[in-house]
């Protein structure tokens, strides 16, 4: 509620035309032509408080401040039934001054300090302005969609003066500017576009105002790294795939179209978030050859083929073995059984 939202008591329209009589100057409107008039604006930061400012000498006979069309002082008297309108008493004689405390959006507007001084009316005018920083009141919450979709992200913010909004992307590669505006569009969003988006609003008036939307795509494994090994027989040999993916990927291990499960057979699986091992504690002859590690969430399936092989095996050998048409048309028809099955 403004200052002038406090004066309720009727009688005291009948006192405030008089005294507008009196001093001959309608309250917010320039003295007439001849009578001295100045004009000062004031800016205050929403919470702080504003000095209304009046100069006086000894000469002055009548002095008030009105607010719109209501009183807050008239001398030494307080009309105003807002508590956080003071007058300052320790100011020079020559000064007439009145604080508004806390100040908000609806103190906003013209002040009039009027003074009748040798039966000659005057108006000093001040126009108060009230700076908000910049604070967000929506914005779009955390969301998860798959590659290929389109989204909106949504901020919005108020203040005075009308608060700038940035776009800025978190991910791992540091931050990056998006775009300007309340509203970021992303069309057949890919997973390198997964990660926070950072919403600052500001105008200058205090620190900016920042908040974030996570935004996660799901996406189907690819493999990024699987290598073959070469191991002796009698000793500890390990495979290692490594497969990123949103949801993360579940693995499973084949020998030729034979699913390999942990503890069996002398192998051990074991799964460590991106990287899933199969581990051989005793490598045996029978052990050699052909392995595949699949890869698969709920957006879809992918494999590697990794040999397994002996110290004298030639690299090239090892290659060809794993890239046989044969292997990879059975591997195919096995995965793909697996993926129907699985989902």
């Amino acid at each position: 509620m403004g200052i002038y939202g406090y004066f309720v008591a009727p009688w005291k329209c009948l006192v405030v035309i008089g005294l507008r009589l009196l001093f001959l100057v309608p309250a917010g409107v320039p003295a007439r032509s001849g009578d001295s008039f100045s004009k000062d604006n004031i800016t205050v930061r929403q919470g702080d408080s504003a000095v209304l400012k009046c100069t006086v000498d000894s000469k002055v006979s009548r002095v008030a401040w009105l607010n719109r069309t209501t009183i807050l002082y008239a001398g030494t008297d307080k009309w105003s039934l807002d508590p956080r309108v003071v007058r300052m008493d320790n100011t020079p004689v020559t000064e007439y001054s009145i604080k508004i405390q806390n100040v908000n959006v609806h103190d906003e507007g013209p002040y009039v300090c009027s003074i009748l001084m040798s039966n000659k009316p005057k108006s000093s005018k001040v126009h108060l302005i009230v700076q908000v920083p910049a604070k967000i009141t929506n914005i779009s919450t955390d969301i998860t969609v798959n590659e290929g979709s389109n989204i909106t992200l949504m901020c919005l913010a108020i203040g005075r003066p009308e608060p700038n909004i940035i776009w800025k992307h978190r991910s791992a590669k540091g931050h990056n500017f998006v775009t300007e505006g309340e509203y970021v569009d992303m069309t057949v969003i890919t997973k390198e576009q997964s990660g926070s988006y950072e919403c600052i609003s500001s105008n200058d008036i205090s620190a900016p105002d920042v908040r974030t939307v996570k935004v996660t795509v799901n996406y189907a494994p690819f493999i990024s790294n699987a290598r073959s090994t070469g191991t002796p027989v009698g000793q500890k040999g390990v495979l290692q795939c490594e497969a990123s993916a949103v949801p993360g990927a579940d693995f499973e291990w084949y020998k030729e179209d034979r699913r390999l499960f942990n503890g069996l057979n002398g192998v051990k699986i074991e799964n460590q978030g991106k990287q899933s091992m199969l581990m051989f504690l005793n490598v045996s002859e029978e052990d050699y050859g052909n392995y595949t590690c699949v890869a698969l969430n709920t957006m879809g399936i992918t494999n590697a083929s990794i040999i397994l092989y002996g110290p004298g095996t030639m690299m090239h050998d090892v290659n060809r073995a794993a890239l046989s048409p044969h292997c990879s048309f059975c591997l195919l028809l096995t995965v793909f059984f697996l993926f129907l099955l699985k989902f």
